[in-house]
């Protein structure tokens, strides 16, 4: 007799198993996010149909991995220099937050250049598809568009359209009928990205995959979706901001943390070509709290603005705001700047803000950060023709930081005529034209040069 198979409980956050139902997942800990599904059936005989030949590493041939250029540098760069064929591409973002639209246009550049894309889609219908091209002025007659959520349909599709690249929008809406679970489940997820890996790999034709994401901000579906492609991308952005930053978190064919700057606008979205120049473009002049630092996003320097605003707090418990920093640095910040220069913002209340709506992740920004906290705190605005940068050590110590070359020259051709940074950094930094370098070893003798 044939094996009974089993429902086996799956957790649709973290992928968790069990032959039990619970609440709450043992792993993720998330409440009534466990799910009975069917287990996939054992396929037999399969054999290693699915596997190439054994061959040397010096016989294999780069030729055909030659980059496809969409035409859109900022898209381009963040892939590392244009789609590799076969590669397969996820990208993920907040609702609303332009991945679609960003798709159509990446897709519409590409038939332009005599290629023939297939946009599959399972949210929307054609005549939905059709009016959102007419408001970002997309036409080509090599631009497929196909709807449903069934892949087996789209793979039949496939085969008579024989596309050069293929965009799915998006992976939670599509499911296959090897599994029997409800579209969107984890193992439909991880099954569907399975198949359109397999499908890109033996093709040769890039894939995008569009992906929800969960209130974390995590792609939605089991983290194994992310180790399965060959990129992932995130489009960050505040609706409050024109500003979408298109993020490399992994890059199998370039540079992580690579980033792409565009503006949204009506007709869709536009590339930033110098987004130093846009962050700094409405940067108040001689403001207390105002601080401008170089950070490195990727192989890109660009320059943000800090503020700081620093004042008395009229809770009993001060407040700790910060807006594109992490909120854990800022208090640590503090707690130094008490210790080493006896500067009590302890009931004060401290809000931090990077202009424009970038996100600054690197310790290269904390003595900016100090230093826009001590100005504000002062009421003593700092040269605007300065820029500061360099880690913050927890004895009051300022250290030096990689690529600060390329911070220095980004600054200078904005027209920047001072920089404070490490004296560590400043020994790999001498060719910078007219700059004027002046380094420093603590935050002691970076109060002394600003503001005495």
């Amino acid at each position: 007799m044939a094996k009974q198979l089993k429902s086996i409980y799956i957790c649709q956050s973290c992928g968790y198993q069990d032959i039990k139902w619970m609440g709450r997942c043992p792993d993720c800990g998330q409440w009534n996010t466990i799910i009975e599904e069917a287990p996939r059936p054992e396929k037999r005989n399969q054999g290693l149909s699915s596997m190439s030949s054994p061959q040397t590493i010096d016989t294999i041939s780069l030729s055909p991995e030659m980059r496809l250029k969409t035409g859109i540098s900022e898209f381009d760069r963040t892939l590392g220099g244009g789609i590799v064929p076969g590669s397969v591409v996820l990208i993920g973002g907040d609702p609303g937050i332009g991945k679609s639209t960003l798709i159509l246009q990446v897709l519409e550049k590409i038939a332009a250049r005599g290629h023939r894309a297939a946009y599959l889609s399972g949210e929307e219908s054609p005549q939905q598809i059709k009016l959102r091209a007419e408001r970002l002025s997309v036409h080509s007659d090599s631009l497929y568009v196909v709807t449903g959520t069934c892949i087996e349909d789209f793979f039949e599709k496939l085969d008579t359209l024989k596309p050069d690249l293929v965009a799915v929008d998006s992976i939670q809406t599509f499911y296959t009928n090897i599994i029997p679970s409800s579209p969107g489940s984890v193992g439909q997820v991880r099954e569907v990205a399975a198949r359109f890996m397999a499908f890109a790999k033996e093709s040769g034709i890039p894939v995008f995959l569009i992906g929800h994401v969960t209130k974390d901000g995590a792609i939605a579906g089991p983290k194994v979706l992310e180790h399965l492609v060959d990129t992932v991308l995130y489009f960050e952005g505040d609706r409050g901001h024109v500003f979408r930053i298109l993020r490399s978190v992994k890059n199998r064919y370039g540079s992580t943390n690579e980033i792409g700057v565009f503006e949204m606008k009506d007709a869709g979205l536009a590339e930033v070509g110098n987004p130093s120049r846009i962050f700094l473009e409405e940067r108040p002049q001689d403001v207390p709290g105002s601080v401008v630092i170089p950070c490195l996003e990727g192989t890109r320097p660009v320059l943000v603005e800090i503020q700081a605003l620093v004042g008395p707090s009229p809770l009993g418990m001060p407040r700790r705001t910060a807006v594109g920093v992490d909120h854990n640095r800022i208090s640590l910040l503090v707690a130094v700047l008490g210790k080493t220069l006896s500067m009590q913002l302890g009931d004060k209340d401290i809000f931090v803000n990077v202009a424009g709506g970038l996100k600054v992740e690197e310790p290269a920004a904390d003595a900016g950060i100090v230093s826009a906290m001590m100005s504000s705190f002062l009421e003593k605005p700092v040269d605007r023709n300065l820029v500061i940068f360099g880690e913050v050590g927890l004895a009051g110590e300022i250290r030096g930081v990689s690529q600060s070359g390329l911070r220095i020259n980004e600054a200078r051709k904005l027209g920047f005529s001072r920089c404070i940074l490490s004296k560590s950094s400043i020994e790999g930094s001498r060719e910078t034209g007219d700059m004027e370098l002046t380094g420093v070893k603590s935050i002691h003798e970076l109060y002394e040069i600003l503001f005495k």
